[in-house]
């Protein structure tokens, strides 16, 4: 969908957000106020720029079972679950986000990637009794936070996690969902409370190298008693004989500071100075309501976990996510 743009931008007080979110609202107003009504379960977040798959068909599940990182086999329908696609080398290309509703199997993903991802699926369909389709001009995605009492209308899917549901709503419908369960919150509150929540976002805790282990996405996305599946090799080798040379954490930064370290700054031991060797990456940062300024960022594995570190040039003290 180029050039997409939500009709909740015209919502009052409504900032557009920056790639990668372009088209939707990066926040209404007051970004604080959103994040603490999405903790208390109230409002939505308009995330309707991401892109939805689906795969209908008979042997929709026994086929994406030999190309997914998770185990989906036996999927019961309204059971959400996460997977991702690898490389032949085991490398993350694409992350899905799936329900399954008796049917038809719903994914969202990046914004932009249905293409690439459709090509990929396509090229492996050869024999099986499967229909694959890009729903993202029909079908938009909203999130409603954990504990949100709002009522689903008819002709919506429904992926529920513990952070919340994530609605396939019919995208002629998104202006009276908004109406009807309000107050909006942006995808900065949204973003602020993913890096909270430690979840990795393909595009930001990823690159042209990751590997799944690096990320702690073993816990969520991938099944490790499943094989036949690109990458699984990898996947497999590291688990049980090797170590990833990566890890993601989770970094409190110093909230003197006046701006955010942004995606791609260099992560150095705080020791080093701003001249030092680069370590790693920030890869997300937020600004929270509670915890103040924090980011995530994958560094080294042999970087001490008790260092302090320098992200760009802010102070932060490390979380640990994924063990060295």
């Amino acid at each position: 969908m180029p050039s997409y743009t939500s009709p909740l931008l015209s919502l009052p007080g409504a900032v557009a957000a920056e790639s990668p979110d372009t088209g939707v609202a990066a926040h209404y107003g007051d970004l604080f106020k959103e994040q603490r009504a999405l903790d208390r379960g109230e409002g939505f977040v308009d995330l309707s720029h991401r892109a939805v798959v689906t795969v209908s068909g008979p042997d929709r599940l026994s086929w994406l079972h030999l190309l997914l990182t998770q185990h989906v086999a036996d999927l019961a329908p309204g059971h959400a679950t996460e997977a991702l696609i690898l490389s032949p080398k085991g490398h993350i290309e694409h992350a899905l986000y799936l329900v399954d509703d008796g049917e038809t199997v719903w994914a969202h993903t990046e914004p932009g990637a249905a293409d690439a991802l459709l090509a990929y699926l396509r090229s492996m369909v050869f024999f099986y009794r499967v229909e694959l389709a890009d729903r993202t001009d029909a079908f938009a995605v909203v999130h409603l936070p954990a504990g949100s009492i709002a009522t689903v209308p008819d002709g919506a899917v429904v992926r529920e996690t513990a952070w919340g549901r994530d609605v396939f709503l019919p995208r002629a419908a998104l202006g009276d969902f908004a109406a009807a369960n309000g107050p909006a919150a942006g995808v900065l509150a949204y973003e602020a409370l993913r890096v909270a929540g430690h979840r990795p976002r393909l595009g930001r805790e990823t690159d042209h190298r990751t590997i799944p282990h690096e990320l702690g996405w073993l816990d969520s996305a991938v099944h490790l008693d499943k094989g036949c599946y690109r990458g699984q090799e990898t996947v497999a080798r590291v688990q049980n004989l090797g170590r990833p040379p990566r890890r993601l954490v989770f970094l409190h930064l110093d909230g003197s500071e006046v701006s955010l370290p942004e995606h791609g700054d260099p992560v150095r031991l705080a020791s080093d100075g701003p001249e030092g060797r680069a370590l790693g990456t920030v890869t997300s940062s937020a600004r929270h309501h509670e915890l103040g300024p924090i980011a995530l960022a994958v560094i080294k594995r042999n970087v001490p976990a008790d260092a302090v570190l320098l992200a760009g040039t802010t102070p932060a003290a490390q979380e640990t996510i994924v063990e060295p």
